[in-house]
């Protein structure tokens, strides 16, 4: 294989000789002198390329020594050098077009994943739309007649509890009923209907103006109270008996008002019959006259010579806590039935 001659673009005169492209005569001539010295065969005799290393250095110095050839090798290469630093940007703006390319790949690639998600979601939602609606149908199809006119058991289903169901309002004079000044008093003359817890029981007292229409003297004593009972029968029982109540002087009615509407669905099922009157039976009280007897829908009361006064509070200092929150729940309880009172009676005043 022969030797490369310094024309060649991959052998270097410059880089053979160990010197910079502006070096001057003298300085080629002393990198020759020295390299040539360390590559000469007569002191390389066992290295077999010696001859050839020797010739290259020759031919590198005698080139860079002509000016003319000189000039012809720096332009050359400085075309290289040109060529090479264009290629180099060719090649950092195609790896940079790569990249973007590949970037709006992965992108598009995510974006078509996030499609894929959102409708999938949709669809999904749509789906559970339809079947919401396909239960509702379902639901409204039960709730409707049959061809015999008679309604799905759904529709009979009760109404939910109320707050003041098993409450009663009741109001007199407390000259027609001296005894009953107090809410014990007058949990005990209404226990004869159900048991009534007398820690519940919010009472009121105001003195009205003469009114002649109502036969009141001035400042006759007007009693207001909300009895809770514990039991619906019981509350129903003494309302049904509102008629004979009011003929002694006392107004009992429902506390919110008007019937609860348990009762109406209780009476749409036949529960308010004899079985209910049952249920309603007052319970029998030690204070009761021996010999007197009283209905579910009494028509006469005893007198209150015997009630009891209220006995005295049995609460202890170190009460658990168990007694302790009921009573915090009875206090919260008789405070609401309070302002029930006060905005009724303002009502009525106004």
């Amino acid at each position: 294989m022969p030797p490369k001659t310094p024309e060649d673009p991959e052998q270097n005169p410059y880089e053979l000789l160990g010197i910079l492209q502006e070096a001057t005569e003298a300085e080629i001539r002393t990198a020759y002198r020295t390299r040539s010295l360390k590559v000469h065969p007569d002191r390389n005799r066992n290295d077999p390329n010696a001859a050839q290393k020797f010739h290259a250095l020759t031919t590198a110095s005698t080139l860079l020594l002509d000016p003319l050839r000189r000039l012809a090798l720096d332009a050359q290469l400085r075309l290289q050098a040109a060529k090479k630093q264009r290629f180099a940007s060719y090649d950092n703006k195609r790896k940079a077009m790569a990249r973007m390319a590949k970037e709006q790949e992965r992108t598009a690639r995510e974006s078509e994943n996030l499609r894929i998600r959102e409708e999938g979601r949709r669809m999904r939602e749509q789906r559970e739309k339809e079947l919401e609606l396909q239960e509702l149908e379902r639901q409204c199809a039960k709730s409707k007649p049959d061809s015999n006119g008679t309604v799905e058991e759904d529709s009979l289903a009760p109404p939910p509890p109320g707050d003041l169901d098993t409450t009663i309002r009741v109001k007199y004079t407390l000259s027609s009923y001296p005894a009953l000044s107090t809410a014990f008093a007058l949990a005990a003359h209404l226990r004869r209907f159900g048991e009534i817890d007398e820690g519940t029981v919010v009472m009121s007292q105001k003195a009205k103006k003469s009114k002649k229409s109502k036969g009141l003297v001035d400042g006759e004593m007007i009693v207001t109270a909300l009895v809770p009972f514990n039991q619906l029968g019981a509350a129903f029982a003494v309302v049904s008996s509102a008629e004979s109540l009011k003929g002694r002087g006392m107004d009992v009615a429902w506390a919110g008002g008007s019937e609860p509407p348990i009762l109406s669905w209780l009476r749409e099922r036949g529960e308010l019959g004899g079985s209910a009157a049952k249920r309603a039976e007052p319970l029998p009280t030690k204070t009761a006259p021996e010999g007197t007897t009283f209905s579910s829908f009494p028509s006469s009361f005893p007198g209150f010579d015997d009630v009891a006064p209220p006995p005295p509070s049995t609460a202890k200092a170190g009460m658990d806590y168990e007694s302790l929150t009921l009573l915090r729940m009875r206090e919260a309880e008789r405070a609401r039935l309070e302002k029930e009172i006060l905005e009724a009676e303002a009502a009525e005043g106004g």
